[in-house]
């Protein structure tokens, strides 16, 4: 029997990503190889519990809800992650994954929902990004964006028309929590006319900092 090291399982509601708003379960994986700057879930670094395949799908559907977002940590420093993706579309759970660009992408099942975080050099982890990621981007993935301030904006203006990014798939900037004004964002999202969404962290309005939410 498979296995993953779990650090949570709980669920909320979507803040981020395209299915904002949505009650969603979200599975937090133990362990990651980044350490940006604003991390807000630096506890999933090392904590966790060992959990088996069956053990994890038995509480996720003890909830009731088919939307299932994989999150970290990073999920894919776990190999095993790939295997219960599969195993989630096979009992017909929509599946998104969080993941933050430094690790490759190749060979996710295709039916899940890839939110590639793309680094900014805000998050001191920039150097991390994997630029091969984004040939195996689908036309329904996403492209995250946090913004720390404005010289990060520029950077990333510049960077999603490098790599024609807005012509894969729906590329989203969302405020850093604390450092990035979100109506400044916006003006200058407006201001420069490019082709991104906007985006804030929705559980941090209703829940702020609240673990597990």
């Amino acid at each position: 029997m498979y296995s993953l090291i779990i650090n949570e399982i709980f669920y909320s509601i979507q803040g981020e990503s395209l299915s904002s708003g949505l009650p969603t379960v979200f599975i937090r994986l133990t362990g990651c190889p980044l350490r940006c700057q604003y991390c807000d879930t630096a506890y999933a670094f090392n904590e966790g519990t060992k959990k088996d395949f069956n053990q994890i799908i038995n509480e996720v559907k003890s909830f009731n809800c088919n939307n299932i977002t994989i999150t970290g940590g990073e999920p894919l420093s776990q190999k095993n992650i790939i295997k219960l993706l599969t195993l989630l579309h096979e009992l017909s759970f929509n599946v998104s994954i969080e993941t933050s660009n430094a690790i490759s992408i190749k060979g996710l099942d295709v039916r899940t929902v890839i939110v590639l975080d793309i680094k900014t050099p805000g998050s001191k982890e920039e150097s991390k990004n994997l630029i091969d990621n984004y040939r195996y981007l689908k036309p329904n993935d996403q492209i995250k964006f946090v913004i720390c301030n404005l010289s990060d904006y520029e950077w990333a203006k510049a960077y999603i028309y490098k790599y024609d990014l807005y012509r894969i798939c729906t590329v989203l900037f969302s405020p850093s929590h604390d450092e990035m004004n979100i109506k400044t964002l916006a003006e200058n999202i407006l201001k420069d006319n490019i082709p991104v969404r906007l985006q804030t962290q929705l559980h941090k309005v209703i829940w702020s900092n609240e673990r597990g939410r």
